[in-house]
């Protein structure tokens, strides 16, 4: 049973039984682990398949109350800006959350596409924050602190602040950028002879809506317009397709998406520049390499085998 307390008028306590009598609401939404992606930080292609490579990720319909409804029953102290969130895993998984983005669109989630919470997924509640990297939406979650400032928890002091190549901190960067990956084909799969084929792949960002996604065959050389399949949801996976005809010969595949908002997936090489490569942080080895939303390359030879490459 979570507590909400800190900087409100009154503390209190959250049953699950008292939970399920307040108004619920559902949404769909993906939930993308910050890490996903992160061996595509290494300085050659990592051999793997696409699950391996982008599959620290899922899409579900969540359902709960709205976390402004009980901030507001609680009653926020105006000096309040920060929540702090803490899950009762052994690890204790705490974050800093900004008080704007809980009294937006955050939830305590009951239910996962309309059954109760499993275990590994938080029961009997967890927090959920639509668009925002996955620790964030704390599993099991007991405690909710209203603070005036972040709490600088060993998570986002440590594990979640990556450092940039100019010695910065890339720290509180809370969203998930937009971004896109061609899920057939893909590595693990074969093609077994020259003909129609039809790309397809995920899109989905978490500022909002996927606008636009191109295909290109060439390794970026060329572009085309993929379809999007409707419906095209705020923070949720939108698939594209695209009809692509294999001539037998070498093809690099790529996909590129832009958000609603206007940001767009950048190539490796700006990202790298930005972020850098592979760090990993003795003595336990712990990567700090999150968020890669990079353009995702995949590599088709003349005997149809598709591998993870670099372009």
């Amino acid at each position: 049973m979570p507590v909400i307390h800190g900087l409100v008028r009154r503390p209190l306590i959250f049953t699950l039984d008292a939970l399920a009598r307040y108004p619920m609401e559902s949404q769909i939404t993906f939930l993308e682990c910050a890490g996903n992606g992160s061996d595509l930080y290494e300085p050659d292609p990592v051999d793997g398949t696409a699950q391996t490579l982008q599959g620290l990720i899922s899409c579900a319909e969540w359902t709960g109350v709205k976390l402004s409804m009980l901030l507001d029953e609680a009653g926020v102290d105006p000096r309040a800006q920060w929540l702090l969130a803490e899950g009762a895993d052994a690890a204790t998984m705490s974050r800093s959350i900004p008080l704007a983005k809980a009294m937006k669109d955050g939830m305590i989630a009951l239910y996962q596409n309309g059954e109760r919470l499993r275990p590994s997924n938080g029961y009997p509640m967890r927090l959920l924050l639509p668009g925002y990297e996955g620790n964030m939406n704390i599993k099991y979650l007991r405690r909710i602190k209203l603070v005036e400032e972040p709490a600088m928890s060993f998570w986002e002091a440590r594990t979640y602040a990556q450092i940039l190549p100019n010695g910065k901190a890339y720290q509180f960067y809370l969203l998930q950028e937009v971004k896109s990956f061609i899920t057939q084909p893909s590595p693990g799969l074969t093609l077994k002879e020259p003909g129609l084929y039809e790309i397809s792949g995920i899109a989905y960002s978490g500022t909002g809506r996927i606008a636009k996604v191109m295909v290109s065959a060439d390794g970026g050389r060329s572009w085309a317009d993929a379809a999007l399949q409707e419906p095209v949801m705020s923070k949720a996976f939108t698939r594209f397709r695209m009809p692509w005809r294999w001539d037998g010969g070498a093809a690099i595949l790529q996909s590129r998406a832009w958000d609603e908002a206007g940001n767009v997936q950048p190539t490796r090489p700006e990202f790298v520049a930005k972020r850098g490569e592979l760090k990993a942080v003795p003595p336990v080895g712990a990567v700090l390499n999150q968020h890669f939303n990079a353009i995702t390359s995949w590599g088709v030879d003349s005997v149809g085998e598709v591998k993870h490459v670099y372009a």
